[in-house]
């Protein structure tokens, strides 16, 4: 909680209080930092396990002219990419980063006015929190692999039109393929919504287990790292979120 910026309260009259359950509609003042860390011994830490056992191992995307692209030819098929006017407007394509075997990936919206300078996702701000984000449920940036629905940034940073997203659908179905992780979490509704093909609000989304439509692999819903950054109350449930996500992973991870 500290590392997400979130103030941790204890009584001063017990500086050394037991550390209570992690589990989710406790009260969320009472969760001890120690959490931030180490997993408990109910939940094994998602690095652990072996690829083959992941849900969704082996399954293709269907329907995708992508689906037979290795990563480097995935690569080169996004930067040359013209499908949509994004093409003529941006600096480079943003492709996605990360460990590509991942137990956990993390998709958001769309490049910002920094990704689209460095052609890596979430490096401004609110990458600077997702980072903190991922560390404080015990997995660092490194150990993830982060793409986003668009591979280019939208003007003035606007919303993704649906035929920006539909363009970009079949990159984004086989990143995930070729990662095959346990756990997909979305960052934000446009991009929730995106992945998930609805049009249910975010408060909706959140505190379920969805499967993503392709790949069918679970997918959990929080706030996006730049809404947090102009709404800070709201950590203490992405917090929430980062625990249900890390459960979720669990349950498909040996």
């Amino acid at each position: 909680m500290q590392a997400m910026g979130i103030p941790v309260w204890k009584p001063k009259d017990t500086p050394h209080p037991p550390p209570p359950s992690p589990s989710r509609g406790e009260g969320e003042e009472e969760m001890p930092s120690v959490l931030l860390n180490s997993y408990p011994s109910s939940l094994p830490s998602p690095l652990e396990g072996r690829r083959e056992e992941r849900l969704g191992a082996g399954r293709g995307v269907r329907g995708s002219s992508c689906s037979h692209l290795s990563w480097d030819e995935l690569r080169a098929t996004v930067q040359s990419c013209t499908r949509c006017d994004l093409a003529k407007t941006r600096t480079q394509t943003v492709f996605g980063t990360g460990n590509q075997q991942a137990v956990w990936m993390v998709i958001g919206e769309a490049p910002g006015a920094e990704e689209d300078k460095q052609g890596l996702p979430f490096v401004g701000k609110a990458g600077q929190l997702l980072n903190n984000m991922l560390a404080a449920i015990g997995m660092p940036r490194e150990t993830v692999y982060i793409a986003n629905v668009l591979k280019c940034r939208p003007p003035n940073n606007r919303d993704p039109k649906p035929d920006e997203a539909a363009n970009c659908r079949g990159y984004l179905e086989r990143q995930i393929e070729l990662v095959n992780p346990a756990l997909i979490l979305v960052v934000g509704r446009i991009a929730a919504q995106n992945m998930l093909q609805t049009d249910a609000p975010l408060a909706r989304l959140r505190g379920r287990e969805h499967l993503a439509p392709v790949s069918r692999t679970p997918v959990v819903v929080t706030y996006h790292p730049a809404y947090l950054l102009r709404q800070p109350a709201d950590k203490r449930k992405a917090w929430q979120d980062l625990l249900f996500a890390r459960e979720v992973a669990a349950r498909y991870v040996r």
